[in-house]
């Protein structure tokens, strides 16, 4: 039995001594990885679930690169249109997409420049893998804040102005 100290969550090593191999075989098993016969899978597995391991998703990223989440940030700063039938079903929507997918949805308000600049730098630390932006403004900045980042990013204008898409690959949702 591998000893822990209390309130520790279980790390990579203590899977490894626990199904009695090493650490590049527990991350191939992690990972589905080819090459491990079914009997340490097996134990790596039952290991895994005894101690209630997780992945660590960011000490992960940046070797998989792959966050597993994608964020549904909403730009609206009249709230009154949150009453409207139209954002929800959006959210519920793409909440069913991804129900049955590794990947996690991430709701999140952006309405001022400082949670702007809070959510790019987000966004662009390895966080999540693509941006859907809803209710984006001519004058949003963010649109090619997240295209200079590398981000698949997908647009639902409320607005369209003078060359509005033009610098950014984009899709009308």
């Amino acid at each position: 039995m591998v000893k822990r100290r209390p309130g520790t969550t279980p790390t990579l090593e203590e899977v490894a001594a626990l199904a009695g191999v090493g650490r590049g075989t527990v991350s191939r098993v992690i990972n589905n990885a080819t090459g491990v016969k079914e009997s340490t899978r097996r134990a790596v597995q039952q290991a895994i679930a005894e101690l209630g391991y997780v992945p660590d998703l960011a000490a992960r990223s940046p070797a998989g690169r792959r966050a597993d989440a994608v964020a549904l940030a909403i730009t609206e700063k009249d709230w009154r249109k949150f009453g409207e039938p139209f954002f929800s079903e959006v959210v519920r929507t793409v909440g069913d997409a991804l129900a049955d997918t590794s990947v996690q949805l991430l709701l999140t308000l952006v309405r001022s420049d400082a949670e702007r600049t809070r959510f790019v730098e987000y966004a662009r630390g390895g966080r999540i893998d693509g941006v859907l932006l809803m209710s984006v403004h001519a004058e949003d900045p963010r649109p090619d804040m997240l295209a200079d980042a590398g981000l698949p990013t997908v647009c639902s204008a409320a607005g369209y102005g003078r060359g509005f898409g033009e610098s950014f690959p984009w899709q009308r949702a």
